[in-house]
């Protein structure tokens, strides 16, 4: 997994579509999983536990809806987004996905350009930063899109791990992060770091934050991990 991109998770039996998807979903710079049926599909979200899951109805074994059930009902996956793609066009099948717990449902065929659009709408709310948007936490300003940091209108220069690091804190202010969490979303599963290496690049962008004055907004969590505010 690329660290520091968005994860979708594709769940598509149909192999052409599940190309185009994924065609399409890369071109944008996002990471993709893809799976062919419900029991891969849930094996990958415990591996991965990527940030939008693009989820067909009708599936091998498990089907889409009791996927879409399941990982509503878990407080672990419970957040993630779900775009649910179904052949299935009438507003009772559409009524039953959302009331299931997708986010969104699209109904085959679609428009990739209209699809596309939905789902970057999804990522926005849980990946702000990485889709280009602009943050704010307080007196701290982070731009997706230029990678420049601000505090109190003053430059900050991070390096590109301090930025990731800085841009997953103000994606979810107040969340507490292990530190095995954070090595899965800035450096990446496939690549091994130490978890004391995570305290070293806090200090760092502790540092470069407080250069200015103002207070620590990092808060050390005993025991958990790190939290901004």
């Amino acid at each position: 997994m690329s660290a520091g991109q968005p994860t979708v998770l594709v769940v598509e039996d149909e192999a052409s579509q599940r190309e185009v998807l994924v065609y399409n979903l890369e071109a944008e710079g996002v990471t993709v999983i893809s799976a062919e049926n419900g029991d891969e599909a849930l094996l990958c979200v415990q591996e991965h536990v990527p940030d939008l899951i693009v989820l067909d109805w009708m599936l091998p074994g498990v089907s889409g809806i009791e996927i879409c059930r399941r990982l509503k009902l878990q407080p672990a996956t419970r957040a993630i987004p779900i775009v649910m793609v179904s052949a299935r066009g009438e507003d009772v099948d559409r009524v039953r996905g959302l009331e299931t717990g997708a986010d969104d449902y699209v109904t085959k065929p679609y428009s990739v350009a209209e699809f596309m659009a939905r789902v970057r709408n999804q990522l926005r709310r849980v990946r702000p930063a990485a889709v280009g948007m602009s943050l704010q936490f307080e007196d701290i300003t982070l731009d997706g899109e230029t990678h420049k940091v601000s505090r109190d209108e003053k430059a900050l220069k991070l390096g590109p791990t301090e930025f990731r690091l800085l841009s997953t804190f103000m994606e979810k202010p107040g969340r507490v992060w292990s530190r095995e969490q954070l090595l899965d979303r800035v450096w990446g599963r496939d690549i091994y770091v130490d978890t004391r290496t995570v305290d070293v690049h806090i200090g760092r962008l502790r540092k470069v934050i407080c250069q200015n004055g103002g207070a620590d907004p990092i808060r050390t969590v005993r025991g958990a991990g790190y939290a901004l505010g």
